[in-house]
């Protein structure tokens, strides 16, 4: 948090009891799904519960859902939830991948913002879920002087259990505070060229150091209910969308990419082709090499180091695939950086120009 009682002014003609004010500022707040502040079976229980609990998530009556959540699916879940986190864990920092990478990609954006704006700016990142809280969060920005806030959802597709869930904390937030900041929020871009090139490139270069040339490239998105695309989310359109752009980046054929979704939960239908399933698929069917990746993810996480790397592998080694080659999400890589960097300065327009 910035430190502003050095620079924090009475305004003029102000009485000389007025409460001195910070210089007025432009906060960047950057936003991700969560991460549990451990792998023991309370973390995991009190995280579990924030994010089983969000209608946006599962929108089921709250008479039939929490009972099931709370005497059955909190009792079990947490311990296998936890052993997941376990496998993947950053021990060294005391903390989840999806936080390592967070941190690091508010960094190098911080200095990038900084470089180009100085301390008009202030940059810092929420998590929806579990800790840094967005509240907490917009509390500090509003009294580091922030009277203009930009919310950016990490997300590069719009779906009401990602980028409007976010949001609605965010304005939650804003609901508690005295003197409201201008707001913000920025769009999905999941067609930005930036962001597409970024992807481009991390496909290219994963396959310049393989031996073999992958049969299929997964794309793997995370999934929700087909209902959901019913009810009018645009989300499963706008993962199709990135698919095609990448492929006609890469100048590849529609036989060599392939979009999939994962995360099933529930008794519903979700969108498909489920990735689990068509990974084993593709084996069946004699595409013994396959590379995954998922754009949909803006850091690696339990979705991507767990699911894909581990249940989705082990799907397709056991239906006889031979080669599966998971390609981490972009992260901090420089050239999402520059994309985010570029979305950031394009919403910024009008008030630091």
């Amino acid at each position: 948090m910035l430190d502003t009682s050095k620079t924090a002014t009475r305004p003029a003609h102000a009485a000389d009891d007025h409460p001195a004010i910070p210089p007025a500022r432009v906060g960047i707040l950057l936003a991700n799904l969560g991460t549990p502040d451990g792998y023991d079976y309370w973390s995991m229980r009190r995280y579990l519960n924030e994010f089983l609990s969000d209608k946006r998530v599962i929108d089921y009556s709250a008479w039939i859902w929490q009972p099931l959540l709370q005497l059955i699916i909190l009792t079990k879940r947490p311990f296998s939830s936890g052993a997941a986190y376990k496998s993947i864990w950053n021990e060294e920092a005391g903390e989840s991948p999806l936080m390592t990478i967070t941190k690091d990609q508010t960094a190098k954006i911080k200095a990038s913002m900084h470089d180009k704006y100085g301390d008009q700016v202030m940059v810092d990142f929420c998590m929806r879920y579990g800790n840094p809280s967005t509240k907490s969060k917009v509390r500090e920005m509003v009294e580091a002087g922030c009277q203009k806030i930009l919310f950016f959802p990490l997300y590069p597709h719009y779906a009401g259990a990602t980028s409007a869930t976010a949001n609605d904390q965010f304005f939650r937030a804003l609901m508690e505070e005295k003197w409201q900041p201008t707001t913000r929020t920025v769009q999905p871009y999941f067609e930005h060229p930036k962001y597409i090139e970024a992807l481009a490139q991390s496909i290219e270069r994963a396959y310049g150091t393989m031996d073999t040339r992958p049969d299929m490239l997964v794309c793997s998105y995370h999934g929700v209910p087909l209902r959901y695309l019913m009810e009018g989310d645009p989300y499963h359109c706008q993962c199709q969308k990135t698919t095609r752009l990448l492929k006609e980046r890469l100048g590849w054929q529609d036989t060599e990419i392939k979009t999939t979704f994962q995360s099933k939960f529930g008794p519903e239908e979700w969108l498909k082709p489920y990735t689990v399933e068509e990974v084993a698929r593709l084996a069946e069917a004699g595409k013994k090499n396959i590379a995954v990746c998922a754009p949909a993810f803006s850091a690696d996480c339990i979705e991507t180091l767990e699911e894909i790397n581990e249940e989705i592998k082990e799907s397709f080694e056991e239906a006889g695939g031979e080669t599966f080659t998971y390609i981490p999400c972009l992260n901090d890589d420089a050239a999402h950086i520059e994309a985010l960097n570029t979305v950031i300065e394009e919403n910024l327009r009008g008030w630091l120009d």
